[in-house]
C-alpha cells in the first residue's frame, strides 16, 4: 500500500480472489516467473547419467546457468510492453529458479520475448557496480569472462558416455555479443487473473536439427571464439528450446530470512570503513552484524587469544599466520592444542567476505558458523564453548571490551562468533603486483604476461588454442569460483570432501576451489598439503590428472593426465601466479623465494 486508508473487507477478498502475487494497484500486477528445465519432459536433474539424447548418447548436467533480460509482452492489441531494464540469472544447481517481473498492466497477452545473454550496453559494463543479490552481480552468478570482460550468457556444463563406456567431460559456454540469443513464443496470459508464467527449457531440443548436435571429441567444449560454427549451432537451438505456458500458484519472491537475531551493536560503536579493491563486486555483509571498530578489533585479540583452546597453549592464530597469508606456514597438516596431527591442510583466510561456503569440504555455511567449530574440534583447540565464555567473563579485560563492540557486560558463544566474524571479514587481499600492472602502476615481465596469457585461454587445439585452461576454476578477480571441484588427484578418493558432508555419491572428491591470490606464500598446496611447490601443482595439472565419476568437467574434456605444457610455459605460469602476492601480509622474503616455507617444513 503507497497510503495508510485501511482496506475494506470487500477489497480484501477481491484482491484475494485475483490470486495475485506481489504488490498491486488499479491495473498494474506483479507477475512471478517459474524456470523449469527439462529432458523429454521430465525434470533435469544434477550429475543423473540418465539422460539418452537423439543420437542414442548418455550423458548428466552437472551445470546449466544463465542469464535472462528484456522481458517484453504483448498485448492483444499487437502493442508490447517491455521492461528493458530487467534481467534474472537462473541456476539450475543453485536452484535459482523464480524471478519476478513487475508493474504489468492488466489484460490479455498472446506472446512473450526475451533475451538469453544481455544487450551490448549491459555485457561490457562494470560487474563491480552491482549490489550483492543482483542478478548480474559476478560473485553472485559466476557467469563473468574475468579479465577479458563480458558474460558468459549460457553455460552448460556435465559428462557424457562413449560407445565404449568411458566417461568424458563437455563444457559449453555462450557469450559475447554476436552470441545474445532471442526468444519469442506465444502464450496465452490474462496480467490480473493468471498468477504465474513457467518458462520451460526443454533441452532435448538442443540435440535436433539437422546434423543432429551430439557429444564427439570434436564437440567437447566452446567459447563463443569468433568463426566458431558449433557456437553459433547451438545459440540457435538455445532460441528454440523454450517454450512458454501458464503456470500454477504463484510463490511470493522474497529474501530468504536466515533466521539469526537482530543487529547486536554497542550505541557508541564507530562503524568501521571496509575497503576493497574497484573490481572487486560489493560484498553481501551480514546485516545483523554490522561492522565497528571496537568489533573489530575485539575479534582481533579473540584471533590471537590462546584461552580459547583446552589448555592455554593454542589461538586460532596459531594455525594461522599472518605472515603466511593466515595458512600454517608450509605445514601439511597442523597440530592441534594436544599435539593431534589434523588431516587437512590450514586454510588461508582472506577475501571471506565474498564466500559463499567455509572449510574445504562446505560444512559451515557462514564465516560465523565457521569460526566456532575448530574451538570445540577435539584435534583442534578441544574447548567446550561454556568453559571459553566463562573464562572470558572472568578476565579483567574482555567484558569491558564487550560492553563496546555489543553493549552490555554479557559474553556469550554468539558475540564470540560476531567478533571473530568482524574481524576475519577485514582481510581483503587485492594489493598485489597483478593489481598494480591493471591499474597501470607497475608492469609485467615478458615472462609474466605469457603465463598470464596462458592461464586465461583454453585448451582447444581443434580449434587452435593451447593454453593452461586455468580460469574456469580460477578466473575473475578472486581467483577462484568459490565452488568445489574434483581436481582428479586420486582414482579413489582418499578423502570423500564434500560428499561426506552432503552424503550425495556425484559430491565424492571435490573440495572447495581455493583462491589463488597469494598462492606463492600458500603452500604446500591440495586439500591435504601433497604438492610443495607450484612446479608441483603445475605438473599434476599437466599429467598427473585421474579421470573419475566426479571429475569436474572442465577437466574432464582433455587429453588423458591433463593439459599438456611445455617447460616454457610452466616456467610462465609460476611467474605470473608470483605476481598475485599482496605486500601488506607477505614478508620481503616470501616475495623472493616463494616455495621456501614449503619445502622447509617437508
Amino acid at each position: 500500500m503507497k497510503n495508510s486508508i485501511p482496506l475494506s473487507l470487500t477489497a480484501i477478498m477481491l484482491a484475494t480472489s485475483l490470486c495475485l502475487a506481489g504488490r498491486a494497484n488499479a491495473t498494474n500486477y506483479d507477475l512471478p516467473l517459474e524456470l523449469v528445465t527439462t529432458f523429454d519432459g521430465a525434470t533435469v536433474k544434477l550429475y543423473s547419467l540418465s539422460n539418452t539424447n537423439v543420437a542414442g548418447q548418455l550423458f548428466s548436467v552437472t551445470r546449466l546457468d544463465f542469464l535472462l533480460s528484456d522481458f517484453a509482452l504483448r498485448q492483444d492489441n499487437g502493442t508490447w510492453v517491455e521492461r528493458t531494464n530487467w534481467q534474472a540469472y537462473v541456476s539450475l544447481g543453485e536452484d535459482r529458479t523464480r524471478a519476478q517481473v513487475k508493474d504489468l498492466p492488466e489484460g490479455g497477452y498472446d506472446r512473450v520475448r526475451f533475451h538469453v545473454g544481455l544487450r551490448k550496453d549491459l555485457n561490457h559494463s562494470d560487474p563491480a557496480q552491482y549490489a550483492p543479490n543482483h542478478p548480474l552481480n559476478a560473485n553472485l552468478n559466476g557467469l563473468h569472462w574475468g579479465w577479458a570482460g563480458g558474460y558468459v550468457f549460457f553455460a552448460w556444463e556435465g559428462r557424457w558416455q562413449t560407445s565404449d563406456g568411458v566417461s568424458k567431460g563437455y563444457s559449453f559456454h555462450l557469450g559475447s555479443d554476436s552470441m545474445l540469443m532471442t526468444v519469442e513464443v506465444p502464450v496465452r496470459v490474462v496480467i490480473g487473473r493468471d498468477p504465474s508464467l513457467r518458462l520451460v527449457l526443454e533441452m532435448k531440443r538442443l540435440f535436433e536439427g539437422q546434423p543432429l548436435l551430439q557429444f564427439t571429441d570434436d564437440n567437447t567444449s566452446t567459447h563463443s571464439r569468433d568463426k566458431d560454427v558449433f557456437a553459433a549451432r547451438l545459440r540457435t537451438q538455445v532460441e528454440s528450446a523454450f517454450r512458454v505456458a501458464r503456470g500454477g500458484p504463484a510463490t511470493e519472491v522474497a529474501q530468504r530470512d536466515d533466521g539469526r537475531p537482530k543487529p547486536i551493536i554497542a550505541p557508541g560503536a564507530t562503524p568501521y570503513r571496509f575497503k576493497f579493491a574497484r573490481q572487486f563486486p560489493p560484498p553481501p555483509l551480514p546485516r545483523d552484524n554490522p561492522l565497528s571498530n571496537e568489533g573489530v578489533e575485539l575479534g582481533r585479540r579473540l584471533f590471537n587469544e590462546s584461552c580459547l583452546s583446552v589448555n592455554g597453549k593454542q589461538s586460532c592464530a596459531s594455525c594461522h599466520q599472518a605472515e603466511a597469508m593466515f595458512t600454517d606456514a608450509g605445514k601439511a597438516f597442523s597440530v592441534g592444542a594436544e599435539g593431534q596431527a589434523g588431516t587437512r591442510n590450514a586454510m588461508p583466510l582472506f577475501n571471506l567476505a565474498w564466500k559463499r561456503s567455509f572449510f574445504w569440504d562446505g560444512r559451515a555455511p557462514t564465516l560465523r558458523d565457521q569460526v566456532l567449530m575448530p574451538i570445540q574440534n577435539p584435534v583442534e583447540m578441544h574447548e567446550s564453548l561454556t568453559n571459553v565464555v566463562t573464562r572470558l567473563a572472568a578476565s579483567e579485560e574482555y567484558p569491558g571490551l564487550f560492553e563496546r563492540a555489543f553493549a552490555g557486560h554479557e559474553i556469550t558463544a554468539d558475540r564470540v562468533a560476531r567478533a571473530l566474524e568482524q574481524f576475519l571479514l577485514t582481510l581483503v587481499s587485492y594489493d598485489s603486483k597483478f593489481d598494480r600492472a591493471m591499474q597501470g602502476r607497475e608492469q609485467l615481465t615478458a615472462e609474466e604476461s605469457y603465463g598470464f596469457e596462458l592461464f586465461n585461454t583454453e585448451y582447444d587445439p581443434r580449434r587452435g588454442f593451447f593454453g593452461a585452461d586455468c580460469f574456469h576454476c580460477h578466473g575473475g578477480p578472486f581467483f577462484t569460483n568459490h565452488g568445489f571441484a574434483n581436481n582428479g588427484l586420486d582414482a579413489e578418493p582418499r578423502d570423500r570432501g564434500l560428499a561426506e558432508v552432503t552424503g550425495r555419491d556425484w559430491d565424492e572428491g571435490r573440495f572447495s576451489v581455493p583462491s589463488l591470490r597469494n598462492v606463492a606464500i600458500t603452500g604446500p598446496y591440495m586439500h591435504d598439503g601433497r604438492f610443495a611447490t607450484l612446479e608441483e601443482v603445475i605438473e599434476h595439472y599437466a599429467t598427473g590428472v585421474k579421470r573419475t565419476a566426479t571429475l569436474d568437467p572442465n577437466l574432464a574434456k582433455h587429453p588423458d593426465g591433463g593439459v599438456p605444457l611445455s617447460a616454457a610455459d610452466r616456467k610462465a605460469l609460476v611467474a605470473f601466479l608470483k605476481t598475485l602476492t599482496d605486500r601488506q601480509y607477505a614478508p620481503v622474503e616470501s616475495l623472493t623465494s616463494a616455495a621456501a616455507p614449503a619445502q622447509k617444513h617437508r
